[in-house]
């Protein structure tokens, strides 16, 4: 057992000991604190850069672990080479299925420039080209070539006819043939007047001129049919031989990209196909204008080049951060619009998503917002093995779109995957997903604290530096970053290690600085650093002010002078958000003969959490192995926490509930002055646990509202002394005499400051001396186990 001095209660840092009087003497910190396994493994799945080396980072949250790593992945990018670039274009072999290309860094918008210039001069200039005097003539002379051919099938039907003596007459409903007689007009009543013999005869040569008739209108639409042919084919040749003309530049600048020179030619070959529809010739009805117009912007849309990708700005491999993975922001989008009561998509609706972004680079991604989104998981590791992205709307996949849409060829991916995440998601995937370990291989584990030396602390005062310049924040004076160094250990729960935990220590230099401001201090004094802390725990205190009302005004009933039986002190930590505070409770213990055991009252409530049930039977082993080596143990022990009406869960009462099953037994009264909290095994060693300076400092608080008679404390175990870093108030009392504080490594001891009577220890025979704590309970525990002897005899 040991008393604690004040020495031994904080580990502070002599300001003499720091080479600087104020922060704005320091460079900002450039290195990383304390992560060496993290960074390693972090530089070792980037420059791998082997198929499913894609790296894990696991660590609590506010560790900056999302800033070293966008930093390191930053820093390596910029020495690797810029990605492709990536277009999208129309597939003039299936609309439904456009193509992708790529071309080196910053093609892409020059390549996509390139085509909306050649089109937008071909809009220009093929027209005037059909309207110019070549095309003008050319068209009149094929014209009138067939014109003068559909002439001359009619001059041979109208002979054939004259011989025959039928007159062809022209009407709105096409040719009539009409009889002759003396080279007039037959009438009907001297057609009536003809004999039988007469009207037949005449009936069959107007059959006969009607059948040629017939035929030559077949020819003379046959012919027809020819001359558009002629003129088609003459505007294509106009067509291609303009377009050859200015698209011949792009055939040599591409001339090493195959796919792209296979796409020129069809949208050379296409725009001479269309060339009517290009140039907005045909107007087929009243209504052509619209049409027409129609029907050339929707040919024009065809022939524009969708830029995915595009790099030319970029310096080195990309670094894309996805804040937000939702499906269609990390693979990508197919847009919609309404048209006419349906929905309409093109190729240039498609836009990509982060992972094609990142593609040749790095994707940064938060494990629980991945995890969240719909569809993502199992897409995302579908696409690292396949190592291929597929653009698709995901409501077709499974069924929710009743209209067909657009899926683009896949593109090749090339990049390296870095999820952000607690560990505990890594160990979960590991559990529940076999192609988890397939995928990501490389895992980085970010500390949450590292050894408290002279180096540390001065890179923890360098990054006081730099908190103050990125944020244009006053500057600490060696004192003030003392008091963030003092912190910085507490909250690591260790006098031997400062806490990684950058966003809280972030915080409260900025908390620091706005109260060092008010008071209109030009730097950051150590009372701006203690009023931020102060202020802090105020903020949040409103649940812990509740609490000690309940106790002050004794509706929680807690004693902290005098002495009973069977009745101790206890402490807990309660946490709501960020603040932590630690509360007193009194633990009973009753003994009476029956069936050997422990009722612990939370546990058949089923308050209790499985941490506390298996301390309970520790607690059950320790009575056992003490004393139940002679005889049975024949005696029910019944536990409760007084006034506890919620969870509890922990093991760190479990030596507590031995000090008053022990003060129970033995009728020996135990202080109430001295409050308890430690762990046990079954050979009665106390063992260390969380919270110990938010236990001590609940009970001195406590102790301080009723009155310090400088009797009181708290019994920690010797295991926790390294961890004490407790508030200044604290550290004054225990220096002044007021308030103490022991740390003890058993049972035996520190049910001896409990009572002030000796433990005991066993003799050869196997029994306690009496008059001793050890004695009295078992003296109390051989009683119990005669009489049930006696009366199971009777």
């Amino acid at each position: 057992m040991k008393k604690l001095t004040q020495r031994d209660l904080c580990r502070t840092t002599d300001e003499n000991a720091l080479t600087f009087k104020a922060t704005s003497e320091l460079t900002s910190l450039k290195q990383v604190i304390g992560q060496e396994r993290a960074v390693r493994a972090l530089q070792f799945g980037l420059e791998l850069l082997a198929p499913g080396y894609n790296v894990f980072v696991g660590g609590l949250p506010g560790t900056g672990k999302s800033t070293i790593v966008t930093n390191l992945v930053k820093k390596f990018a910029a020495t690797k080479p810029e990605p492709e670039d990536w277009i999208l274009t129309f597939n003039f072999q299936d609309e439904y299925h456009p193509k992708v290309f790529s071309l080196p860094a910053g093609n892409g918008v020059k390549f996509m420039k390139q085509m909306k210039r050649l089109i937008g001069s071909l809009s220009v200039d093929l027209p005037k080209v059909f309207k110019g005097e070549l095309y003008g003539k050319r068209k009149k002379e094929i014209t009138a070539e067939f014109d003068t051919g559909r002439e001359e099938i009619i001059a041979g039907v109208n002979a054939e006819a004259a011989d025959q003596g039928i007159q062809l007459t022209m009407t709105q409903e096409g040719f009539q043939t009409i009889p002759l007689k003396d080279g007039k007009p037959i009438s009907e009543e001297a057609f009536a007047a003809l004999t039988e013999k007469e009207q037949a005869n005449l009936n069959e040569r107007i059959n006969s001129i009607q059948e040629l008739l017939r035929g030559a209108l077949r020819d003379m639409s046959e012919l027809e049919e020819e001359r558009e042919d002629v003129v088609e084919n003459l505007q294509e040749k106009i067509a291609l031989d303009s377009v050859e003309h200015r698209i011949g530049r792009l055939f040599e600048n591409y001339a090493e990209y195959p796919g792209i020179i296979d796409y020129l030619k069809n949208v050379r070959d296409d725009i001479a196909e269309h060339v009517q529809e290009f140039i907005g010739l045909e107007t087929p009805h009243e209504d052509a204008e619209v049409s027409t117009q129609q029907i050339q912007k929707a040919l024009l849309q065809r022939y524009k080049v969708n830029l995915l990708v595009d790099n030319c700005r970029q310096k080195g491999a990309p670094v894309v951060i996805d804040t937000n993975p939702s499906y269609y922001n990390l693979f990508g989008r197919i847009e919609k619009k309404a048209v006419m009561g349906t929905w309409y998509s093109d190729f240039t609706m498609i836009t990509a998503g982060a992972l094609l972004k990142a593609n040749g680079g790095f994707l940064i991604l938060d494990i629980q917002s991945v995890l969240q989104n719909a569809h993502v998981w199992e897409s995302l590791k579908r696409a690292l093995k396949n190592k291929s992205l597929q653009i698709e709307d995901v409501n077709e996949q499974f069924g929710f779109s009743s209209t067909t849409s657009l899926r683009p060829q896949a593109i090749p991916l090339d990049l390296n995957v870095i999820l952000l995440g607690r560990s505990d998601y890594f160990q979960y995937l590991q559990e529940v997903d076999e192609a988890f370990n397939k995928t990501f291989k490389v895992r980085a584990d970010f500390d949450y604290e590292v050894s408290r030396n002279i180096k540390n602390e001065h890179l923890l005062c360098q990054f006081i530096a730099r908190v103050c310049r990125e944020g244009k924040l006053p500057h600490f004076t060696s004192q003030a970053a003392t008091q963030i160094i003092v912190y910085s250990s507490r909250l690591a729960g260790d006098r031997e290690k400062l806490s990684l935990q950058f966003g809280t220590l972030v915080g409260l230099i900025t908390e620091s600085a706005y109260w060092a401001k008010k008071q209109k201090n030009r730097q950051v004094q150590k009372e701006d650093v203690r009023q931020a802390i102060m202020e802090k725990r105020f903020r949040g205190s409103l649940y812990e002010e509740k609490v000690w009302e309940n106790i002050e005004n004794e509706t929680l009933l807690i004693d902290v002078v005098g002495e009973r039986v069977g009745q101790i002190n206890g402490l807990a930590v309660y946490s709501m958000g960020d603040n932590s505070f630690g509360k007193p409770s009194r633990i009973t213990a009753t003994t009476y003969m029956g069936e050997p055991g422990i009722i612990a009252v939370e546990r058949e409530a089923k308050l209790s959490g499985k941490t506390y049930d298996k301390g309970n039977l520790i607690v059950n082993g320790y009575l056992g192995q003490t004393f139940a080596q002679n005889f049975p143990l024949s005696v029910t022990i019944t536990l409760t926490f007084e006034q506890s009406y919620g969870g509890i869960d922990g093991d760190s009462a479990s030596s507590t509930e031995i000090y008053a099953i022990l003060s129970a037994l033995s009728g020996i009264p135990i202080k109430q002055g001295v409050a308890v909290t430690g762990s046990v095994n079954q050979w009665g060693e106390i063992q260390a646990i969380g919270g110990v300076n938010e236990k001590i400092e609940g009970f001195f608080h406590l102790c301080d509202l009723r009155g310090l008679t400088g009797d009181q404390g708290v019994i920690i175990p010797a295991s926790n002394v390294d961890h004490l870093m407790v508030m200044p108030d604290v550290q004054a009392a225990v220096k002044a005499g007021k308030f103490n504080i022991w740390a003890v490594s058993t049972i035996a001891e520190g049910i001896e400051l409990l009572t002030g009577v000796k433990a005991g220890s066993l003799n050869r025979h196997g029994n306690f001396p009496v008059r001793t704590v050890f004695g009295e309970a078992q003296s109390k525990l051989k009683k119990y186990f005669l009489k049930g002897q006696a009366l199971v005899g009777k």
